[in-house]
């Protein structure tokens, strides 16, 4: 299945091939993954990353791979295990933005969009549940049914929210049904 095509691999693991095999060899290599007479380590991996990538249950992952049930959980626990103890090489530490950051992509916090000057910071949106007439209920249900409205924030880089704008929609609501 891995070695089919990066489309399949893609599919299953969510990973090109290529990034698949340098998973496979840094568990191999810097964990000491090994593979056993039952299963090797790239199908080992494989059933880890598409429980991962599919949210799928043992009985799916036993059919998938022709294996038993306790093989699949016992191969799935072992990668789990390895892979939490590589934590520190497999995630980045964020580096915090100082206030005297020249990175171009901080730029559009400078009174381009918003006015505010001289702001570093983050931008982003959610859904806040809000109680409103039965009337208005279309208009601030979502296309999960749930009645919300949206605020868009822009904090500094304390945390602190620096601007805040309620009941807007934005480009990323195209799955807000359009109808009552």
């Amino acid at each position: 299945m891995i070695h089919e095509s990066d489309l399949v691999c893609q599919q299953s693991t969510r990973m090109d091939r290529r990034t698949f095999a340098i998973l496979c060899h840094l568990l191999r290599n810097v964990a000491g993954l090994s593979s056993t007479e039952i299963v090797d380590i790239e199908e080992m991996v494989a059933m880890f990353l598409h429980v991962l990538a599919h949210d799928v249950k043992n009985r799916v992952i036993q059919r998938k791979f022709v294996r038993f049930g306790e093989t699949v959980s016992r191969y799935f626990n072992i990668v789990l295990l390895i892979v939490v103890r590589l934590y520190e090489e497999l995630i980045k530490r964020p580096v915090p933005v100082t206030n005297n950051c020249n990175d171009q992509s901080w730029k559009c916090f400078e009174r381009v969009y918003f006015n505010l000057q001289n702001y570093l910071g983050a931008l982003d949106g959610m859904y806040i549940k809000v109680n409103v007439l039965p009337g208005d209920r279309p208009t601030f249900r979502t296309r999960k049914g749930k009645i919300t409205t949206n605020f868009l924030e822009v904090c500094d880089t304390k945390g602190d929210f620096v601007y805040v704008l309620a009941g807007y929609y934005y480009l990323c609501d195209a799955g807000y049904p359009n109808v009552e």
